[in-house]
C-alpha cells in the first residue's frame, strides 16, 4: 500500500540492505536507491508516504534532494548523516526535512523514527476541525488556513501548530513539543523543535504579515498568541 511504502536513498549498499530488511519485517513496502539523480523521478512516480534520505549521495547531494522535493511534495523526510555538526542537520530541517538522524545508528531507531513520523503525517480516523481567530486547522484534510489562505505545512509543522492551537496562550516546552509531536525523546534533539517553529513562523509571516503568532518565552518554550 502506498501509505507503508518507503524509499531509501543511500548510496552504501550494506546499510541500505540492512535498512531494508527491517523495514519490510514490520510491513513496509520498500524501494532503495544508491544514487541522488534519480531520486526526483522516482518520488513523481512512485509518491512513496516516506524518504530516508542520506546526507552525502553520488549525483545529488541530500539537501538538494530535500529542497526540491519540497517544491512538488509534502512527503515525509528523514535524513540520514555522518556529519555530526549542528548546522547540517538544521539546514536539512530548514529545506523541509522532518527529522534526521545521525549515523552510526540503530536500525531499530530508524524504524521507530519511520514510524512516529507516519503515525503523525497519517490523518486521523475522525475528522477534527479547529477555527480560532481566523485560523482554521482541519485534521481530515491536514489543510490549514490564515484569513481564507492556505498554509503548505509539512507533517512535523502540521502536528506543532495542532498541538499549540488546541491550548492558546498555554507555554509548551521543547521537550513536550518533541513528545507530543515526534512521538519519541532522545537527547540534543528538542533543538528540532527550534528549527520546525522557525520554518512555522515564516511561513505564516508570508501570508499574514501583520500577525505574530507563535511567541518564544524565553528558557522555558513557545506558545500560540491570538
Amino acid at each position: 500500500m502506498q501509505d507503508t511504502h518507503v524509499l531509501i536513498i543511500e548510496d552504501e549498499t550494506k546499510l541500505a540492505e540492512l535498512l531494508r530488511d527491517y523495514l519490510v519485517n514490520e510491513g513496509f513496502n520498500v524501494t532503495c536507491l544508491n544514487r541522488g539523480d534519480t531520486a526526483i523521478e522516482t518520488i513523481r512516480q512512485e509518491r512513496p508516504a516516506l524518504v530516508l534520505l542520506d546526507l552525502m549521495l553520488p549525483g545529488l547531494d541530500g539537501l538538494s534532494i530535500c529542497r526540491e522535493i519540497r517544491k512538488f511534495s509534502d512527503v515525509s523526510v528523514i535524513m540520514v548523516t555522518a556529519k555530526v555538526e549542528e548546522v547540517d542537520r538544521l539546514i536539512g530541517l530548514e529545506l523541509g526535512a522532518d527529522d534526521y538522524i545521525c549515523k552510526p545508528f540503530s536500525p531499530r531507531e530508524v524504524i521507530a523514527r519511520v514510524k512516529a513520523v507516519l503515525r503523525r503525517a497519517r490523518p486521523r480516523e475522525m475528522a477534527r476541525r479547529i477555527t480560532l481567530d481566523g485560523i482554521i486547522l482541519d485534521e481530515d484534510t491536514r489543510e490549514v488556513t490564515i484569513d481564507g489562505k492556505l498554509l503548505a505545512l509539512t507533517p512535523s509543522e502540521f502536528g506543532l501548530l495542532s498541538v499549540l492551537i488546541r491550548s492558546p496562550g498555554r507555554v509548551f516546552s521543547r521537550a513536550e513539543l518533541l513528545d507530543r509531536v515526534q512521538g519519541y525523546r532522545f537527547e540534543g534533539y528538542d533543538r528540532t523543535i527550534d528549527s520546525h517553529i522557525k520554518n512555522l513562523r515564516k511561513k505564516i509571516a508570508e501570508i499574514a504579515t501583520n500577525r505574530e503568532v507563535i511567541i518564544t518565552i524565553y528558557g522555558v518554550g513557545y506558545k500560540l498568541e491570538i
